[in-house]
């Protein structure tokens, strides 16, 4: 695959359908890899007329590994939760600049940008460093980091604090009940969630980068009063089962992101089912049209 050279590191990523269709950036979650987009989805995306990119993070997948060493996510957590600031190697906004160096290699001047997760809130950080760039915004399973929307339920801190063990099968078989305690529960499949963590596992184990993306959510703060002056097609969705990123996270950004179209799914934990798969794609077709006529007016 191919790799970009981007403010000071180099990105993993991968295209799908014709460079002459509108471009659709997607942006990965918490030390996800790009292939948590699953191929299917992309190309049902290129389906719909899109050209498609995905890549990896920073920290994650192939994309350069940040040299920071240990980090005290307890302590860090502790300190964000006190209203202080924590620091960390980079922010989200470091994320966002290497995303939009991305589509600089690629020559592309708008697109549209899509986020999950904590991808959700480097494309909302993208939208506000060049808001004259964003086609449209669409956030999911994501918050603007503004306290106290959208915070985990106690029951799943352990999924953000727990080391998961280095040794394959162990490392494996935690992520697959990661997975289980977060994902939709009507829909949960332990068969594909074994596949995605052997496929995640043997393409690049660097637990590190998980700390260090946490570390910059927390580092990072609100965007609320940023996000408020945003005037961009927005979407907003989320899972009304989602214990990782509380609904409370989504509604709350929708309402700071003017003309924002909020969508909640019901029984979708912090996942993307294929169940889900085409009233999201055809959520984001429609944003994408609203950001058409809103240009075709102007």
């Amino acid at each position: 695959m191919p790799r970009a050279s981007t403010n000071g590191i180099e990105l993993e990523y991968e295209t799908f359908g014709s460079e002459e269709d509108p471009p659709l950036l997607l942006v990965m979650g918490l030390g996800a890899q790009m292939i948590s987009w699953e191929d299917d989805f992309c190309e049902a995306l290129v389906g719909r007329g899109f050209f498609v990119i995905r890549f990896d993070n920073r920290d994650v997948g192939l994309s350069t590994k940040v040299d920071f060493g240990e980090v005290d996510l307890l302590a860090a957590i502790t300190a964000a939760l006190a209203g202080e600031t924590a620091s960390a190697p980079y922010l989200l906004s470091d994320m966002a600049s290497d995303a939009w160096g991305l589509l600089d290699v690629l020559e592309i001047e708008r697109a549209h940008i899509v986020g999950a997760s904590m991808g959700g809130m480097v494309a909302q950080t993208m939208a506000i460093q060049h808001p004259e760039r964003v086609l449209s915004l669409t956030s999911i399973m994501s918050m603007t980091g503004e306290q106290p929307f959208g915070q985990p339920k106690p029951e799943v801190l352990p999924v953000l604090l727990n080391r998961a063990p280095s040794e394959r099968e162990a490392n494996i078989a935690f992520n697959v009940e990661t997975s289980r305690a977060i994902s939709s529960p009507e829909f949960f499949d332990e068969n594909r969630a074994r596949a995605k963590a052997e496929r995640a596992y043997d393409r690049c184990y660097y637990p590190k980068g998980i700390g260090h993306q946490l570390m910059a959510i927390l580092a990072s703060g609100s965007r609320d009063e940023a996000l408020r002056q945003l005037d961009v097609p927005t979407l907003v969705m989320h899972g009304t089962a989602d214990p990782l990123v509380t609904p409370s996270g989504g509604e709350h950004t929708a309402e700071v992101l003017q003309g924002s179209e909020l969508i909640l799914f019901e029984g979708m934990g912090h996942d993307l089912p294929a169940h889900y798969w085409s009233q999201i794609i055809d959520a984001i077709c429609a944003v994408a049209a609203r950001a058409e006529t809103a240009t075709s007016e102007v």
